[in-house]
């Protein structure tokens, strides 16, 4: 078989997965155009009768969706600070752990490594009590601050800086940088890649949070869109259509994301690997 044969083969199979991947997303967005509850009643289908389609969600959407588009921005805004607070902090303690000598260090890696097999379920009952304690719920600084080190963000771009020459850092420092400067000058340039995998992931999870949230936060106005969306199923009655609609729109920021930085993405996500 040539090499051109197992190319085509190759294409055509990452062609059929991609196609697979995208059939709930293609789904969701022909539903955009059908009434809401005649798809949760039928499910969604690609046999479609083009008759019954039409542009009123849209309409709705833009001109009586009540809060969504607060709750839209709500997620957005506590989305670029928590991931912009999260790559800060996180690659500052994995710099620690990967430039400098210290005591402690095993000890304290080992610690990150540990959090990483704890599950916030196990977590969430002990910081809730201590939100409730200080009366600090309700407030967005709640949801963003407990999780600006990430232990599985720590990890990686530990695993990343270790990958970095040490020299770099020497000479910075003959040159008069200030360890700050040597960080954002010298390191942070060679980590575009680290910055942009740990971008997309954090942004991905953080913009789809859910549970956190939904304990700390109590006003209709503060919500984030996830819990938007799900005061949209009531005991009194469901608005399908805004749901379905605006779940479609809630996956943009996250395409806007991984467009942005996916050249980046596969070199960040596999440097360093090969680094203990």
């Amino acid at each position: 078989m040539s090499r051109r044969t197992i190319r085509l083969i190759q294409g055509a199979f990452l062609l059929l997965i991609a196609l697979i991947t995208l059939v709930p997303v293609l789904a969701i967005f022909v539903g955009t155009f059908q009434d809401g509850n005649d798809v949760i009643r039928n499910g969604i289908s690609f046999s479609i009768d083009f008759s019954e389609l039409s542009f009123d969600n849209y309409v709705m959407l833009f001109t009586d969706s009540g809060m969504y588009f607060q709750w839209f921005w709500n997620s957005l805004a506590v989305t670029v600070i928590q991931v912009l607070g999260t790559l800060l902090v996180s690659s500052f303690v994995a710099y620690g752990f990967a430039m400098y000598e210290f005591r402690g260090k095993s000890l304290g890696f080992i610690l990150v490594i540990i959090l990483m097999t704890i599950p916030f379920e196990m977590l969430m009952l002990p910081l809730y009590v201590q939100v409730n304690d200080i009366g600090a719920a309700d407030q967005y600084w709640v949801v963003v601050l407990p999780f600006l080190a990430q232990a599985v963000t720590i990890f990686f771009f530990r695993q990343y800086f270790l990958s970095v020459p040490k020299e770099i850092l020497e000479a910075g420092r003959v040159d008069g940088v200030s360890e700050f400067g040597i960080f954002f000058r010298l390191v942070v340039p060679i980590a575009k890649p680290a910055f942009a995998a740990m971008a997309i992931l954090n942004g991905m999870t953080i913009w789809n949070n859910f549970l956190w949230p939904l304990l700390v936060l109590r006003s209709p106005e503060k919500f984030l869109l996830p819990i938007g969306l799900n005061t949209l199923l009531t005991p009194h009655g469901n608005n399908y259509e805004l749901l379905i609609i605006g779940s479609f729109f809630s996956l943009i920021p996250i395409l806007i994301l991984f467009l942005a930085f996916q050249r980046f993405f596969v070199s960040g996500m596999t440097a360093g690997a090969v680094k203990g």
